[in-house]
């Protein structure tokens, strides 16, 4: 019975109009991307084309997306990254190669909705990074650019290879090794959250071939091991197979005194690259990318010029000899890089924004330092600070870099406890009160209009500063910030996260 005074009718839905109707929500609810990621190193480029499919998980004005599916549609080959005679990367060699990869897959430029290039070794010096840029300049607002030093390529590598996933679903400690042309990365990886990272310059390409065919590539850390093995650089000495594994095999007991945490030797210290990984967590596995893993676990038999077949040949044997702890291939290897970068917008309240000066914006392409670290209870500047410079190191980046600087706020707002917060945030990125370059603040938590007024007011920051809340961010996050929409005051945010398969 239908207590309504007036005549109705139900309409029975066919199975036609069932499928229109889900169709037609899941259209609203739901975003789907093609994606490109681009990975351009010392040793090898190549690039992947995905799909990812975002949904909205809230309601409102702060609506937001997840990633709730991603797969890989098409590989490019591994090509030996093209240099010049003056030693720089050949950037119309490099855009032959990537025109045509799109081309092979079937894509145009305009077929991409966004996508992540990722810059490593060589790549980031200035003249080649410039070179680069100016293939992908068409796409500045779809892409995220980043130049990678040895510490966020031990991160990358990590999330690319599937070792972070990996030691997440077993819930256990995890040493990522990723050997490279020139240098090997390690990160330590507790429950899928990764511990340290640390690089030294070991790696398969350190003796190579030129296009000749000659062995004249010797890098600096293979010149070393030459001359405490007393062995002649020169390219005839260099072709004779028994030097060069000779050089191999003392490259891979150093790796190894690395992997092991044994006491380094004086070559062991001398191509060291970065500090050494956090003490406290002992690996129960190690696991491997980059070129030389593809050895290392039987895919890769032909040989291309370098040394990368003999030094995992004889790092597996010295892992073997000196310990027991399994070697686990994660999922990617060589291709232990970004799929692309999903992207979605949150419209932001303008009741929730600081912004002492409205001509700063629209900006592209910020890198995101996140805190990591809980602001329950009591607040310490110093511990805050320190955490604060920590997580920006591990993206390579400067304090004085223009970043957003991302927390999430917990506990009372208190006046006490958010002045502790500014001086924290003073002390890490403007300790002289002021900044060349421009300071975002991306708050998980309702007080970034009261923070900023603190910063701007209280303690005289002097830079540009942007101060947002309502942001869930996380590392390896990129975002643009667009003009302030004034009515009714709010700010466009386009949150761009690196994404790995």
């Amino acid at each position: 019975m239908h207590d309504m005074d007036f005549d109705h009718e139900h309409a029975t839905m066919t199975e036609a109009d069932r499928a229109a109707l889900a169709r037609a929500i899941w259209e609203q609810e739901t975003v789907e991307l093609t994606t490109v990621g681009i990975d351009i190193g010392s040793s090898t480029s190549h690039l992947l084309f995905a799909r990812v499919i975002l949904q909205r998980q809230t309601q409102g004005l702060s609506s937001r997306f997840m990633v709730i599916d991603r797969h890989v549609i098409w590989r490019s080959p591994i090509m030996l990254t093209p240099f010049l005679k003056d030693g720089t990367i050949d950037a119309d060699a490099l855009r032959v190669f990537i025109n045509d990869a799109y081309e092979k897959a079937g894509y145009k430029p305009d077929d991409i909705d966004s996508g992540a290039v990722i810059l490593t070794g060589e790549a980031i010096k200035r003249k080649n990074a410039r070179a680069i840029d100016e293939i992908f300049a068409n796409e500045a607002g779809k892409f995220v650019c980043a130049t990678a030093g040895h510490k966020l390529e031990c991160i990358l590598a990590a999330h690319g290879s599937g070792a972070v996933a990996l030691s997440k679903q077993r819930e256990s400690t995890i040493l990522h090794i990723d050997i490279g042309g020139g240098t090997t990365k390690l990160a330590l990886i507790d429950n899928g959250v990764i511990l340290g990272v640390m690089a030294f310059a070991v790696g398969g390409r350190c003796v190579a071939q030129d296009a000749k065919g000659e062995w004249t590539r010797i890098d600096d850390s293979a010149v070393l091991v030459a001359k405490e093995l007393g062995i002649s650089t020169d390219p005839v000495t260099m072709s004779d197979i028994e030097q060069r594994t000779r050089i191999a095999r003392r490259l891979a007991e150093v790796a190894a005194d690395y992997v092991l945490r044994a006491p380094l030797d004086d070559l062991g210290r001398a191509l060291q690259l970065t500090e050494e990984l956090p003490t406290g967590n002992a690996a129960t596995a190690f696991t491997f990318s980059g070129g030389v893993a593809e050895y290392i676990f039987t895919y890769e038999e032909q040989e291309f010029g370098d040394i990368a077949k003999p030094l995992a040949r004889e790092l597996t044997q010295q892992l073997g000899k000196r310990g027991k702890i399994p070697l686990i291939d994660p999922g990617q290897r060589i291709r232990a890089t970004v799929i692309g970068a999903s992207q979605f917008t949150v419209q932001v309240s303008g009741k929730t924004i600081y912004l002492a000066d409205k001509s700063v914006l629209p900006v592209h392409n910020i890198p995101v330092v996140h805190l990591g670290m809980s602001l329950e209870g009591d607040l310490d500047a110093d511990t805050i600070a320190q955490g604060f410079l920590k997580a920006a190191s591990l993206m390579d980046l400067d304090s004085g870099a223009r970043l957003a600087a991302a927390f999430t706020w917990a506990g009372d707002p208190e006046y006490s406890r958010l002045a502790t917060m500014a001086k924290a945030i003073m002390k890490a990125f403007a300790p002289s009160g002021k900044r060349d370059e421009m300071l975002v603040l991306m708050i998980d938590g309702d007080v970034g209009r009261t923070l900023g007024r603190i910063l701007d007011k209280e303690l005289h920051l002097d830079a540009k500063l942007v101060s947002i809340d309502g942001m869930q961010l996380q590392e390896l996050d990129f975002v643009d910030i667009g003009e302030l929409y004034d009515p009714p005051g709010v700010v466009p945010v386009v949150i761009k996260s690196l994404l790995f398969s």
